[in-house]
């Protein structure tokens, strides 16, 4: 490792990647919980998927989007939780530098793709709630699978810089990575010039990301509300907004953490860096975790199923 540090390498062979640094110790201890949660979302969304494929009645715009919110979930936690618990388990820390490159960039535009998605259902609401006679014909299945493949080509063209940025600089610095993922920012740091592309580009692409599809979300929701308030009675209004609130819960488990870990990683140089890599792990295993709790308590028709199936399974 010695000879690394002394050497400029454009692509260094690997990389180590450390876990969760000053927690090592008690690795094995963290990783309950984390493979616990990460066996939830892969139970709970294969689960989804299922219910969905196995039921004509659910074959409509709104669970199409959750369809895509599932896979992605689970894509996006399959591409971290592994190998962060093969280094708690096994010390497995080694990374190919084409790995890491290939891993960061599926982080970077799985997590694109949650967002996009999460914009897609604010419009089924918007259009359900608004337009509620005319959804059948606004939303048709060619429609959303146009909104699919513009999510896939938007967050993929979108994450495209960031492997190749990463590429293009020299590492003489170290190959440890005190992380348990090749991040954008993680591996940048390791590099011997001046970064400042990559981490203007990393800022710009995570604010104009969450601000526009934000944005997009408040105004369907607006305009959600506004329709909310002009139903006649009390008990119409709190039913129609109930069918909000797991797309809400869905939009805050997603941005809380994700926001919150990203201007913690770039901004709070006080803080432990242990701390913070927890605050991350945990965008990476609390959306795919929650969004089938979510959706599998709150919505009536996929409760329904589940309970059916279970009943079956027991008779």
């Amino acid at each position: 490792m010695s000879d690394f540090n002394r050497t400029d390498l454009t692509n260094p062979s690997t990389f180590i990647l450390l876990g969760i640094p000053g927690l090592e110790t008690a690795h094995v201890w963290i990783s309950i919980p984390f493979c616990v949660m990460y066996a939830i979302a892969v139970l709970g969304n294969f689960t989804i998927l299922f219910i969905v494929k196995r039921e004509p009645t659910l074959h409509e715009p709104m669970f199409y989007f959750l369809c895509m919110l599932a896979v992605t979930d689970l894509v996006m936690s399959t591409s971290t939780v592994p190998k962060m618990l093969s280094i708690f388990w096994f010390n497995s820390r080694e990374i190919s530098f084409s790995a890491c490159l290939t891993q960061m960039y599926f982080v970077h535009s799985l997590s694109g793709m949650e967002s996009g998605i999460l914009v897609a259902m604010a419009f089924d609401r918007y259009v359900v709630i608004c337009h509620p006679l005319r959804h059948s014909t606004i939303l048709t299945n060619s429609v959303v699978v146009k909104i699919g493949l513009a999510l896939v080509l938007r967050s993929g063209i979108l994450s495209l810089p960031y492997p190749f940025l990463a590429r293009r600089w020299p590492y003489c610095r170290t190959n440890i990575i005190p992380h348990f993922y090749c991040g954008h920012i993680a591996v940048v740091k390791l590099a011997c010039s001046d970064i400042r592309i990559s981490s203007y580009y990393g800022l710009f692409h995570l604010l104009s990301e969450i601000g526009i599809d934000g944005f997009c979300i408040a105004v369907s929701y607006t305009q959600i509300l506004r329709a909310i308030f002009h139903l006649p009675t009390k008990d119409a209004r709190l039913k129609t907004f109930g069918t909000c609130i797991s797309h809400l819960c869905a939009i805050s488990a997603l941005y809380v953490p994700d926001l919150f870990s990203a201007l913690m990683l770039r901004f709070a140089h006080n803080v432990p860096l242990h701390f913070l890599i927890l605050t991350v792990s945990l965008y990476h295993l609390i959306p795919p975790m929650l969004h089938p709790i979510i959706y599998g308590v709150r919505t009536k028709q996929i409760r329904g199923r589940l309970l059916q199936l279970f009943s079956h399974k027991k008779t």
